[in-house]
């Protein structure tokens, strides 16, 4: 895919807690025109800036850091960075609105939505082969769908291909007599269903014969040129989320000098792309990719800075659901028994902004994001 214009800024908050009392705001700025020039203006003006790589870091009162660009460059310059510093701060401070999809209403503005996960596959890193035995497709996995629902999922997201580190990829027409069934009966039965594919076709035919209300592509649109226009076509919400390489490749030694500034850098550039090719940015869920092409570092730093992704004005989306970082800390082998570590990652992860999260262990995950929510808003 091709970058935005390199020339617009990029702005993600840190901290902006003080400024609805007039206070500083901590933002990290990316590809910001005459960059040391303003961090020189910003510290006349009693503001704080340092590099950290190629990022200018900057503690000021948001207003003041848009004066001191306009010292430096004039009003063109002061507008170009007000344009992407306000949204982000705005956004940092309040909750993204509802999800809105042809199925119905998403509540992300008032609490945390739960998505279950229905791997229909043979080798899926968790439960391949729990949901999917040919001679008794499609029943076995609407089965657990069902169960994922009245444990209280607000989504069932069903996917037909595995995307676990080193996985083989999987035709169309297989992946396609996977899925399309089991969301095709649950959607007759009233669910919410996502489609979890890189596929255009796959995306289509489970939107358009089957209803599927959004779209869950763990490529960024990378793996099929199409997908990205056919979401478009189809317009449904659409999920974005970070990946370096592909899953057969993500997890061979990846390295990242600012993983937080990366990850972030490469969804905005995105969310400007995705623009352009026609997808409704209301639209838009972001994900940063936990588990796809990170470190366990890596991860837990996503999972311990994910607030600073809300500064996207999107939805934010965290997947550690049973994943190996959560037993690498705890010694836990088996990915069934993470039970315990996946709940407390996804409490950690709404106490810190999120606002949907992909799990296994569905009932335990809605009782522990509702305390999360509650103290987080208390």
């Amino acid at each position: 895919m091709e970058d935005q214009d390199p020339s617009q800024p990029i702005a993600r908050v840190e901290d902006a807690g003080l400024v609805p009392s007039g206070g500083p705001a901590r933002l990290a700025l990316s590809r910001l025109p005459r960059a040391s020039e303003i961090a020189e203006a910003v510290a006349s003006a009693r503001g704080v800036s340092t590099w950290i790589e190629d990022r200018l870091v900057v503690t000021a009162v948001p207003s003041r850091l848009v004066d001191a660009a306009g010292r430096v460059g004039g009003r063109d310059l002061a507008d170009l960075l007000a344009g992407v510093v306000e949204p982000a701060v705005d956004a940092w401070l309040s909750a993204p609105r509802d999800l809105e999809t042809p199925a119905g209403t998403l509540p992300t503005s008032q609490r945390p939505v739960v998505m279950g996960v229905l791997n229909v596959t043979p080798d899926s890193f968790s439960d391949g082969g729990d949901h999917f035995d040919p001679e008794r497709h499609p029943d076995e996995a609407v089965a657990a769908g069902h169960a994922l629902l009245e444990a209280g999922a607000d989504v069932v997201d069903v996917g037909g291909e595995s995307s676990r580190p080193g996985a083989d990829p999987v035709g169309e027409e297989e992946e396609s007599n996977r899925v399309l069934p089991v969301i095709r009966r649950l959607v007759d039965d009233g669910a919410i269903v996502s489609i979890d594919t890189t596929k255009a076709r796959v995306a289509r035919a489970a939107v358009e014969e089957s209803g599927a209300a959004l779209v869950n592509d763990v490529s960024a649109g990378a793996l099929d040129g199409m997908l990205l226009s056919t979401v478009a076509e189809l317009d449904v919400p659409y999920v974005l989320m970070h990946m370096r390489g592909t899953p057969r490749t993500m997890q061979r030694d990846p390295r990242y000098t600012d993983v937080v500034g990366e990850v972030y850098d490469f969804l905005a550039h995105q969310l400007a792309r995705l623009a352009e090719v026609g997808i409704d940015p209301e639209r838009v869920v972001v994900d940063p990719g936990i588990g796809f092409g990170k470190t366990v570092g890596h991860n837990l730093e996503l999972l311990r800075r994910v607030r600073e992704f809300t500064s996207l004005g999107r939805p934010v989306l965290i997947g550690a659901s049973r994943k190996s970082f959560l037993g690498s800390v705890t010694g836990t082998e088996e990915p069934g028994a993470r039970m315990i570590e996946s709940v407390t990652g996804a409490a950690l992860a709404v106490a810190g902004g999120t606002r949907l999260l992909r799990v296994h262990d569905v009932a335990e995950t809605v009782r522990a994001v509702q305390i999360a929510d509650a103290v987080a808003n208390a």
